[in-house]
């Protein structure tokens, strides 16, 4: 039976569908996890009106003593600060990730994680939508849920890609800068119709499983993300005519004057292309 804490959350989450289905997703997990810790660690009968900075404090200090990642605590706090915005405790837990002895998130770099499509393999996915939204992640480096619930027909903008159904609902536009995208994309629109990329007798949860077994076929430890890596590695050499660090590509850390203007630009460009908007987050994709 769940306690009226999680209860309370749940209701508060069904109340506010706000961001992806991943995203609420997420938030409802980091509720179902502090829930869960607190009991454990002897808080009884908690309210979530009630909740209180001594509350995070406790969770917090927790997930600090099991290692876990920065890039994994900021998401939860992200979450607990959304939920105390709509209780009315914006200041349940300070603002600053730093003050309460958050490491600032580490890149990893110069690993490669990119991955090219089979079309051997693709082949042997039988579902139409499914096969379509794995190539539509690796032409225009697209998210999972994004490559699923994208509408072509709405989101061809004729010059470019409008996706509004992202992570975090940052809009964003992507270049159809070449003949085998518009080909693409072309074919997708014939495929979904006036609809998205998620047949009608599935749910997007439904959809999302099927990607996940479905994907096994295309190799083992086969990631769709590995497509993104793909997609922003060849968008680097397109931008600045080398190889990025993470494909075999030299250092960039000497670069210096217009070398490194460009390339900077070229990571700001491809960042925003992926969805995230900050330099940093390539490191990860390209590589220092």
């Amino acid at each position: 039976m769940a306690s009226d804490f999680l209860y309370q959350a749940k209701g508060l989450l069904r109340q506010h569908r706000v961001g992806s289905q991943a995203t609420q997703a997420a938030r409802l997990k980091t509720m179902t996890l502090i829930d869960r810790q607190l009991r454990e660690a002897g808080v009884k009968r908690l309210q979530l009106r009630n909740l209180k900075p001594k509350h995070i404090e406790r969770v917090l200090s927790l997930w600090k003593e099991q290692g876990l990642s920065a890039g994994t605590i900021k998401n939860r706090m992200a979450h607990i600060r959304w939920v105390s915005e709509r209780i009315g405790k914006s200041g349940l837990c300070a603002a600053s990730n730093a003050s309460m002895g958050i490491e600032q998130r580490q890149y990893v770099t110069n690993e490669q994680k990119a991955v090219q499509l089979d079309f051997g393999a693709l082949e042997r996915i039988s579902e139409p939508h499914l096969r379509m939204s794995f190539r539509l992640q690796e032409a225009f480096g697209l998210r999972r849920e994004e490559a699923m619930k994208i509408q072509p027909m709405q989101a061809d903008k004729g010059t470019h890609l409008h996706l509004h159904k992202t992570k975090g609902a940052r809009p964003r536009d992507v270049a159809i800068r070449t003949e085998v995208q518009r080909k693409l994309l072309d074919e997708a629109k014939a495929l979904a119709r006036s609809g998205s990329l998620i047949p009608s007798e599935r749910t997007y949860k439904q959809q999302m499983k099927l990607y996940e077994r479905e994907a096994i076929k295309l190799g083992a430890g086969f990631k769709g993300h590995g497509l993104r890596h793909a997609y922003a590695q060849q968008r680097y050499l397109e931008l600045t005519g080398r190889l990025a660090p993470a494909a075999g590509g030299e250092s960039t850390k000497g670069l210096s004057g217009e070398a490194k203007t460009l390339d900077f630009e070229a990571r700001m460009q491809i960042s925003n292309e992926l969805g995230h908007g900050r330099e940093s987050v390539t490191a990860v994709y390209l590589g220092r």
